[in-house]
């Protein structure tokens, strides 16, 4: 062994790794794992990691695990707070120029909310401040999509979803789908989300503390619409005002996502947005 390799073992260990699984019948994972293994051998070596570092690794990685069972899913709770769901999501569904972003759909998407009229309102038990939207759906060339599928849901004043406390809101509550009329416009009534902490109560919420960073959430709607022809959309529309809107935990906020809830005379909000489609691609089914 030269002295080389003695002075950068995690280069030697990285094409050692790389030079066995060259062969791998699962070729795709074999050249992943052999970037990623070449990847952390820089970090120890740069870093100068010691056998505490890789300890302390080890143990938060363990507790991640026994944090997650069937109704929580810690591990998924740790890819969103390093961006890489939202890293992910923005791979691949990369829109043109002009398009509204996609955004991840998050954990409280219920298929089939309640169809409503235009005007009509989501909120079923009437309580927080009244907020009225105006949307537009378009495409790249400013033309109306008429006919979208406008799918909504939110969290209450409170930063409560419907179906995270069910004894406290009535079943579908703040949720609803409208059609866009010929104008490719809709007119949603509802009531001022409010923000909220992602779960902090576990290993990742002590990761986040150690780092002095805040779990709470923006306050926001979210939107699904699709149009025949189109690329289906599912966005955010996030508080202008919100004092979160610069530190999201989950890395969903974009400046095309971001609108001003405007005080009206009677005691509620109003704001308005426009939602940018993009085509499908000709032979393939879009998400």
């Amino acid at each position: 062994m030269n002295s080389g390799v003695m002075h950068r073992p995690g280069r030697h260990i990285a094409a050692q790794f790389a030079a066995r699984v060259r062969g791998a019948p699962d070729r795709q994972l074999a050249d992943r794992l052999a970037r990623a293994v070449a990847a952390m051998a820089r970090i120890v070596e740069e870093e100068g990691l010691d056998r505490d570092d890789l300890r302390a690794l080890v143990a938060f990685l363990t507790d991640v695990g026994h944090a997650s069972d069937s109704r929580r899913q810690e591990w998924v709770l740790l890819a969103d707070t390093l961006g890489l769901t939202s890293l992910i999501e923005a791979q691949v569904t990369r829109r043109p120029a002009g398009a509204t972003p996609n955004t991840i759909a998050g954990p409280f998407y219920r298929v089939g909310a309640p169809v409503k009229c235009d005007g009509e309102s989501i909120s079923i038990d009437g309580i927080g401040d009244p907020l009225v939207l105006e949307l537009a759906v378009l495409d790249l060339d400013g033309d109306p999509v008429a006919g979208a599928a406008i799918e909504v849901w939110q969290a209450n004043g409170a930063g409560l979803y419907e179906n995270q406390a069910p004894d406290l809101q009535p079943d579908q509550n703040l949720r609803g789908t409208y059609r866009a009329g010929p104008d490719g416009r809709a007119i949603v009534r509802t009531v001022r989300p409010g923000g909220y902490a992602i779960p902090h109560d576990g290993p990742v919420g002590a990761l986040l503390a150690r780092l002095g960073l805040s779990p709470d959430r923006p306050a926001h709607l979210h939107f699904r619409i699709s149009a025949p022809g189109f690329q289906t959309l599912t966005t955010h529309l996030f508080d202008g005002d919100d004092p979160a809107l610069e530190a999201d935990p989950l890395f969903a906020v974009h400046p095309a996502l971001v609108t001003r809830f405007a005080a009206c005379g009677d005691g509620g909000f109003e704001a308005s947005h426009q939602f940018v489609l993009a085509r499908a691609h000709p032979g393939r089914e879009d998400a």
